[in-house]
């Protein structure tokens, strides 16, 4: 009934089936209703003889210029010549249009990712912008409920991931996004790509489902042919720090798979850009172990071998995604340390890089601290992950400390 009344609105002359009455107190149904669906009188039998006229002409089709195709002698009623009766309902037609437009608007603003000036490069949803003279990136990010782990809290991974995302979103707002996955114009015109050597972080907390974080990001130089990129991650509400970050970034062809050098005109690029500022001051510089190392360790040893990358684990120069290393890393790591004890510091030494059929092989062993005044336990671990074939693919070194310490608390790795 619904759509006969939607299509009598654009075309008067199709007749409408009449709304069937609702039975009245004593079961029978009211001889008419008027046009608000309200018992009318009952009508004399010349009013209904001549809304039966009225129906029947409004069936017949109407020729020659518009005249009624009826006998001589047969006129339209007054009810059927009434201007108004004749008009389509505008509302309905105009509400259709609206949507339609509407819908169309949405559409383009998602799909309006053409390239842009780079003064027009403002982050169409307002999660990113240029800060502190251009020298810097803002970011915020809302933890989401499939980002938190059994502890209700957001995992590592999810906070590398955030790391990851702003300074993608850096490069392309300050309007130096090639072709790659992070290269500049000058950088895709000669097949290269950043790939990362180092990174560490320390975590101070780790937050909640529903908290928003507030992430900042700038790069610098590292020695004469590297690139240095550091993280700040702040609760957007109160300012207190969950996260600090430091990585050393090299140049790979992406053809050769080799290093390269910094081309003069690529740094012409990034130098602009540069912010001499560490986020963290005593960065963890001791060396990391060796495979033959850990074999020799009389402390508990840990193995998870048959880990191998799934489609969805690499990235656009087809090699496993940087995050990704910590998963494995952590899967050799004892189900003890993971109940009681959360990540407190990272620190990863890239050796090479992880292809799609690589099968690899994760060590971690144990080494037991009592650091603090309250005697509670502290842990560091040394971990491997190597192909099955034997080259080593990263190395790392993890702090813990038990869950629910205070953040000034925490420990920082010592150089040495």
């Amino acid at each position: 009934m619904a759509a006969s009344i939607a299509a009598s609105a654009f075309f008067p002359g199709s007749p409408v089936p009449a709304p069937v009455a609702s039975k009245n107190a004593l079961g029978e149904r009211p001889d008419s209703l008027d046009v608000r669906g309200i018992s009318a009188k009952p009508a004399s039998s010349s009013a209904v003889v001549r809304a039966g006229k009225t129906r029947a002409h409004a069936a017949v089709p109407k020729v020659n210029g518009g005249k009624s195709a009826m006998a001589d002698g047969e006129h339209d009623s007054p009810a059927s010549r009434t201007f108004y009766n004749q008009l389509p309902d505008w509302s309905m037609l105009l509400a259709a249009i609206t949507t339609i437009f509407l819908a169309a608007e949405k559409q383009w603003t998602l799909l309006d990712w053409k390239t842009k000036r780079p003064d027009m490069l403002a982050d169409t949803f307002g999660f990113g912008r240029i800060i502190h003279d251009g020298l810097m990136f803002r970011q915020n990010f809302s933890i989401r409920s499939y980002e938190i782990g059994a502890d209700r809290t957001a995992s590592i991974e999810t906070l590398m991931n955030h790391l990851q995302e702003t300074a993608l979103n850096h490069v392309k707002s300050a309007g130096l996004l090639g072709d790659g996955f992070g290269s500049t114009p000058e950088m895709s015109k000669r097949d290269l790509f950043w790939v990362v050597s180092q990174m560490q972080a320390i975590v101070e907390r780790y937050p909640c489902w529903g908290d928003t974080v507030e992430v900042d990001t700038w790069v610098g130089a590292h020695g004469k042919n590297g690139m240095r990129r550091d993280w700040h991650i702040r609760d957007s509400v109160t300012g207190h720090t969950i996260l600090k970050a430091t990585s050393k970034w090299v140049m790979m062809n992406k053809l050769t798979r080799r290093l390269a050098r910094i081309p003069d005109e690529v740094r012409t690029e990034i130098e602009p850009y540069f912010f001499e500022h560490a986020s963290i001051a005593d960065e963890d510089n001791r060396k990391l172990p060796k495979l033959t190392d850990l074999e020799r360790a009389t402390v508990a040893k840990y193995v998870r071998t048959g880990l191998t990358p799934r489609w969805a684990d690499l990235d656009i120069n087809q090699h496993v995604n940087n995050v990704k290393y910590i998963g494995w890393i952590l899967e050799s790591a004892p189900i003890s340390i993971l109940e009681k004890h959360e990540l407190a510091s990272i620190v990863l030494d890239y050796k090479r890089e992880c292809g799609r059929d690589s099968v690899l092989q994760s060590h971690t062993t144990v080494h037991t601290d009592c650091s603090n005044d309250s005697g509670e336990t502290t842990l560091h671990c040394e971990h491997l992950l190597t192909l099955e074939s034997g080259p080593t693919i990263v190395k790392a070194r993890t702090m813990w400390r038990p869950k629910g310490t205070k953040p000034q608390e925490t420990m920082v790795p010592s150089s040495s």
